[in-house]
């Protein structure tokens, strides 16, 4: 793995309408790590902090599984700067099987530096295993508290934007959606404008805008798995940032950040859903954090 470097990158503020009221270029450090073929997986320092975790009743999109709010304490680690890609997962899934195997190419939406989806959690704990063995350092999903701390990078916003998100910005759907007659999901979040409807994944990074911890696309794109098991709600979670395994309501997993296939509130930085391990969907990735 290399030397930690600084590296610049450009990050914004959102007024209501939707609007860039605030652009500021800011740096974070960073470290690579050597895949072969030329290719090597970028990780950004997460500083330590504490984590006001969840949203407010009073947030668009709320739902009784982001409550109770409640503060968590988050040590530093490193965290891929973007969803893994194709070509990293190719190159990963190539590596000597450790306990699952894995297919080399599972997308749907091919390209070398979209991210790479269809992966259940079970493949992705597989791909962290791989790597760790072949680098001898310590890969892993993170946890879903580590997920939105550094989601938000201080925020405490709906989005780490501000008070709404654009499709200039993020790829999700922004276009309402009708069934009945009725909208059943707006492609507007408050006051902010509609927008395009990309139905695929693009290239990771392509908004070129990253939040203040220099973290690209953790706003829609695709929903990325967590270590934690599925819980009802936050009653009695862990306050020191770890995942929690134990006593879920079922085996199913957490996901966070929203997608391409989704609307605005589930790009929230507190926004999660579940499903069971062994899934693979079009609009499911994941990025790896090595503590």
């Amino acid at each position: 793995m290399s030397d930690a470097s600084v590296f610049e990158f450009d990050t914004l503020t959102l007024d209501i309408y939707g609007q860039t009221y605030e652009k500021r270029r800011q740096s974070a450090q960073s470290r690579t790590e050597a895949l072969g073929n030329g290719l090597a997986l970028e990780l950004v320092a997460v500083p330590g902090g504490t984590l006001m975790m969840g949203s407010p009743p009073t947030e668009d999109g709320w739902h009784p599984n982001q409550s109770p709010q409640h503060s968590v304490t988050i040590a530093p680690f490193w965290m891929g700067k973007y969803p893994v890609t194709q070509a990293q997962w190719s190159i990963v899934a190539a590596l000597p099987k450790v306990n699952h195997s894995l297919s080399p190419k599972l997308s749907c939406f091919m390209g070398a530096d979209r991210p790479v989806e269809q992966v259940s959690w079970h493949d992705t704990i597989e791909f962290c295993d791989r790597l760790s063995v072949y680098t001898g350092r310590p890969y892993r999903l993170p946890s879903e508290a580590e997920w939105e701390y550094a989601c938000r990078a201080t925020t405490t916003t709906p989005f780490w934007f501000g008070e709404t998100i654009t499709t200039d910005l993020a790829n999700y759907s922004g276009v309402d959606w009708e069934y009945e007659g009725q909208v059943c999901s707006r492609g507007s979040y408050g006051k902010g404008p509609t927008g395009t409807d990309r139905r695929e994944t693009t290239d990771v990074g392509s908004f070129a805008v990253a939040n203040a911890f220099g973290l690209y696309d953790t706003h829609g794109l695709v929903r990325e798995w967590c270590a934690d098991r599925w819980h009802d709600s936050y009653d009695g979670a862990p306050d020191d940032g770890t995942a929690w395994t134990e006593n879920g309501t079922t085996d199913q997993r957490v996901l966070r950040g929203g997608s391409w296939n989704g609307g605005p509130k589930a790009c929230r930085s507190a926004f999660r859903s579940k499903l069971n391990p062994d899934t693979h969907l079009y609009d499911i990735g994941f990025r790896v954090v090595m503590a």
